[in-house]
């Protein structure tokens, strides 16, 4: 239900041309969601296991939407690079996530790069980076042939969005202990039903509130740099 009214609301502001971004986010996140779920369901650490619900919808497409809303009343081409990069920085957080899980390579900490666990916020792989700038691009792509903004506008905007989502995630979201299983987990409590405390990042930031960080990032990119190249051409 939050996703379509979401979708509605887009499609209310911006026609088919937004509606189309809406789309490349979207299919293909779904169908890269169900590629490798055997191994994707033995990771039982992260806090992206959970079902999606409303609250996820809102995390990735809330700021596009609110971006698309501002569009429909002021017709701002900044605003619709906006909205563009908003969903820029969720493919490509998307693609990073789904695809770098599946990487040969171990993970390590985009900030201090130690090897973390699979899964876990915050940890990088060079399959799962070059996955982040395809789904930028490809949005990136979608937005230019629509005519909405230029596709380099927008691929750096969702990569920049995919960069503080694993700063943030790397840093400020909660990072938890189960002394029961010996790990560092996402949720409380872990999935063996177990409490888990504490040992980083603040307990009210989890995925979904860095994911919203993550597209009101790629939205500020893209039209911050939407508006400098406005104003210099």
């Amino acid at each position: 239900m939050a996703a379509a009214i979401l979708g509605t609301a887009i499609f209310a502001a911006g026609g088919w041309g937004f509606a189309a971004v809406l789309f490349a986010f979207f299919l293909p996140a779904v169908a890269l969601s169900r590629l490798g779920s055997r191994r994707k369901a033995a990771i039982a650490d992260t806090d992206k296991r959970k079902a999606r619900d409303a609250r996820q919808v809102i995390a990735n497409g809330g700021i596009a939407a609110a971006c698309a809303i501002a569009y429909a009343f002021t017709r701002s081409p900044v605003l619709a690079a906006a909205f563009a990069g908003a969903f820029a920085a969720a493919a490509a957080d998307t693609w990073g996530t789904e695809l770098g899980t599946l990487a040969r390579s171990a993970p390590r900490s985009i900030v201090n790069f130690r090897a973390v666990a699979r899964g876990l916020s915050g940890g990088v792989t060079a399959w799962g980076t070059l996955a982040e700038a395809g789904g930028a691009l490809t949005v990136g792509a979608v937005a230019w042939a629509a005519g909405i903004a230029p596709w380099w506008i927008v691929g750096v905007a969702g990569f920049a969005g995919a960069l503080a989502d694993s700063i943030f995630g790397a840093t400020l979201q909660a990072l938890r202990y189960c002394s029961r299983c010996r790990r560092l987990c996402e949720t409380d409590p872990h999935l063996c039903g177990s409490a888990t405390s504490l040992v980083r990042g603040w307990s009210a930031i989890d995925n979904d509130t860095v994911n919203a960080i993550a597209t009101l990032t790629g939205a500020l990119a893209a039209g911050g740099i939407a508006a400098l190249y406005t104003a210099a051409f």
